[in-house]
């Protein structure tokens, strides 16, 4: 595993397209003094050694050395040593729908878009908890399994999206099965499951099955992420809306956030529903909950150690400099006789 230090400076790199393009324009410039002083061919005989190549690659070096020294000032870090960490924590699972109601925009940009922010920011106001991702829209499927690892369940939730399950349709039902397999401690009795969700469940068991879920000590938090008055779900190509989904009545279908269904699942399990418009609100109601919980102690691996690795884009840059002073923009001699670029033509 790897970390970078000071990422800021990844902003020096925007000095390699400046120097990209004053070298074109010097060679611009070059080309149209050389034209006023005297004739192409002439201009070979006078200077017959010139290599264009070379200047190329005299540039190309010094961009590479500019970018090495970047990276160096960047700080990339090698975790080098492996800890085992005991914490404290609540185990939490996120069931976020990914049926194509979730593509409607009654909420800004979309439902999905607006569902991953609420569960990122909910990740960035955890501690020491673990957390677990699962995927729902017909099937239920197992994104991460419990991890303490924030980097990667971010990772996860960004590549989530409509098309990554082939069975749609909303069974709500499903994601709560599949999540009572995710806690790995029979006698742990915090156990968090937040659903984040229109609410649409075509399956009609979720209230049902979060019954269950409460004997196996899982305690439901639901999120409603919609607008009561609905919208369409729109057909896109390339971010262009091409038509809105249909019934077979040819009506366009309007898809509305059911806080009602969402509201039962979570009463069911002594939880608690919130309308997930206003992230900040959202993010402190789902704190206060945890907060006032019960912490299980864990152990996880983590890495405790990190060695810099600056010094070798230094010494790389350095090098790069250093023979890019001595490189000639002259063709080489004995090049010149293989003529490997055509450049005695």
């Amino acid at each position: 595993m790897f970390r970078l230090d000071e990422k800021i400076w990844f902003w020096t790199l925007m000095v390699i397209p400046v120097i990209i393009l004053l070298f074109v324009l010097v060679q611009i410039w070059k080309r149209s003094a050389q034209k006023k002083f005297a004739d192409p061919h002439l201009l070979q005989r006078l200077s017959p050694n010139q290599s264009l190549f070379k200047s190329i690659l005299k540039i190309l070096m010094l961009c590479a050395g500019f970018g090495c020294l970047s990276l160096a000032l960047v700080n990339p870090k090698i975790g080098t040593k492996l800890e085992t960490v005991r914490s404290q924590g609540v185990d939490i699972v996120f069931a976020v729908d990914v049926s194509k109601s979730m593509l409607a925009e009654d909420i800004a940009p979309n439902r999905l878009e607006k569902s991953k922010q609420l569960v990122r920011e909910i990740i960035n106001s955890l501690a020491s908890d673990r957390v677990g991702i699962i995927a729902y829209a017909g099937k239920a499927f197992p994104q991460l399994p419990i991890t303490t690892d924030y980097a990667s369940a971010k990772m996860f939730l960004q590549n989530m999206n409509t098309d990554m399950l082939s069975s749609q349709g909303t069974a709500i039902h499903e994601a709560i099965q599949l999540a009572k397999t995710y806690y790995d401690d029979e006698e742990q009795t915090n156990r968090i499951l937040i659903i984040i969700s229109d609410g649409e469940d075509h399956g009609g068991e979720a209230v049902d099955i979060a019954e269950e879920a409460k004997e196996k000590g899982i305690r439901i938090l639901t999120v409603g992420v919609g607008d009561i008055k609905g919208g369409p779900i729109p057909i896109k190509r390339n971010g262009v809306v091409l038509n809105y989904k249909k019934d077979n009545n040819g009506e366009t279908v309007i898809t509305r956030l059911d806080e009602t269904t969402l509201r039962k699942i979570a009463e069911e399990t002594n939880g608690l529903y919130v309308n997930g418009s206003n992230t900040s609100e959202v993010v402190e109601s789902i704190k206060d909950v945890l907060d006032n919980m019960d912490k299980k102690e864990f152990e996880s691996k983590q890495i405790a150690d990190f060695k810099d690795q600056f010094q070798w884009f230094l010494g790389i840059g350095i090098l790069l400099f250093f023979l890019d002073i001595f490189f000639l923009e002259r063709k080489t001699a004995w090049l010149k006789k293989l003529n490997l670029f055509n450049e005695n033509f």
